[in-house]
């Protein structure tokens, strides 16, 4: 898109806060994960710098699991205004439940590893040693923990478009997040 997606505006509010604000009432704390923590002042939420700068989301993600408090951790892009918390709940509520590192939704046949739930106690330790070896992808660790995985015909009984999992990534996405959220 040639600039950060997180802070185009609508309604005078950045991508960002739009997430933020929707986590807000989920959650007890909502961290930011960054390289440049001064691109985050004015946002309500906790601000953490990647510890592995330069590798990519799975050095984002192992700064806010390290970072982390509780139990359970909810990871999510700054560019999906569309999360759902119906489904977030559910999520949360079958994490309670199962034994598993990370309950990650399957959409169109691919993993939502950006909205997903995650162990910190077990994941931060398995992403960093995944970054330590060099490994980018933010599923590289998965082979290295629990994962549960939630089959589309699940989420869609809450979320039957896969809008929580729409992001903008192209002038077009953007165009489709302005109306979807004006409306």
């Amino acid at each position: 898109m040639g600039i950060d997606k997180r802070f185009l505006t609508i309604h005078a509010q950045p991508l960002v806060v739009w997430v933020v604000e929707r986590l807000r009432a989920l959650v007890d704390e909502v961290i930011v994960a960054t390289l440049d923590p001064t691109m985050f002042n004015g946002i309500e939420a906790r601000v953490v710098t990647d510890m592995y700068p330069g590798q990519g989301v799975l050095a984002g993600l192992h700064a806010g699991l390290a970072a982390a408090q509780g139990e359970w951790t909810v990871i999510v892009a700054g560019d999906m205004p569309l999360l759902d918390p119906a489904l977030l709940n559910a999520m949360m509520c079958l994490a309670q439940d199962c034994e598993a590192d990370i309950v990650v939704p399957q959409w169109h046949g691919e993993l939502e590893p950006l909205h997903a739930l995650y162990r910190p106690s077990a994941c931060a330790p398995a992403a960093e040693a995944a970054l330590r070896a060099g490994k980018q992808r933010i599923v590289a660790f998965y082979p290295d923990v629990r994962v549960h995985i939630i089959p589309q015909a699940n989420v869609a009984q809450i979320d039957p478009t896969g809008r929580s999992f729409f992001n903008v990534n192209t002038p077009e996405d953007w165009e489709l997040a302005k109306r979807l959220l004006n409306s």
